[in-house]
């Protein structure tokens, strides 16, 4: 399991995951990419701890998904399974699971004040932190995908599942876009990327 984490987080991080894996008795798969999740934790039928990453994942951002996971497992153990996945419980367990890893010998010292920012509360997904999203952004395989906030206002773009919208004004924190075959506003994070087609004339 060390040789196989070594290929997907970075090397400091390897020795303190694999211990949290074997002591929490997880059974970790690492899965082809899935659009709407980074990765997952489940409790199977035979009372067996699976957590899911995806393995198209940079290396911090994979670290960061795996221990987001266990936390999930963490806080159920601890308090019960009528617990909010991403409430109180959840949120110190990630605190303190991710605390021992937020250092200059795991991530790069651009990530550092932004993951100490981001864990003061952390989110349901790191992805809803635009700074954070953005700066871990740097980190992955060149793609063809813009954010939202880079698409120019009134320009067309495609989601992953081929639907097509024109992006409109900023309401607070997201973006209001049209989907152009049925007329719906849809509502989308800032950094949600997309495919930029073009701008109307």
């Amino acid at each position: 399991m060390q040789d196989i984490l070594e290929k997907y987080i970075p090397q400091a991080a390897v020795a303190p995951s694999f211990e949290l894996i074997k002591t929490n008795n997880v059974y970790l798969k690492i899965v082809n990419e899935r659009v709407t999740r980074h990765g997952d934790y489940r409790k199977t039928s035979n009372g067996q701890h699976q957590i899911t990453v995806n393995a198209n994942l940079n290396k911090y951002r994979f670290l960061i998904t795996l221990i987001h996971e266990v936390a999930h497992l963490v806080a159920f153990n601890k308090y019960g399974r009528s617990i909010k996945p991403h409430g109180r419980e959840w949120k110190h367990s990630f605190q303190l699971l991710m605390l021992p890893f937020i250092r200059p010998e795991v991530f790069p010292n651009n990530l550092l004040p932004l993951l100490a920012l981001h864990f003061k509360n952390p989110r349901a997904s790191s992805d809803t932190d635009a700074k954070l999203s953005l700066a871990l952004k740097q980190y992955d395989a060149p793609n063809d995908k813009n954010y939202i906030f880079e698409i120019p206002h009134g320009a067309l773009f495609r989601l992953y599942n081929g639907k097509i919208f024109k992006r409109g004004n900023k309401r607070v924190k997201r973006y209001e876009c049209l989907e152009v075959n049925t007329g719906r506003i849809y509502l989308f994070n800032p950094n949600a990327e997309v495919e930029f087609l073009r701008v109307q004339s």
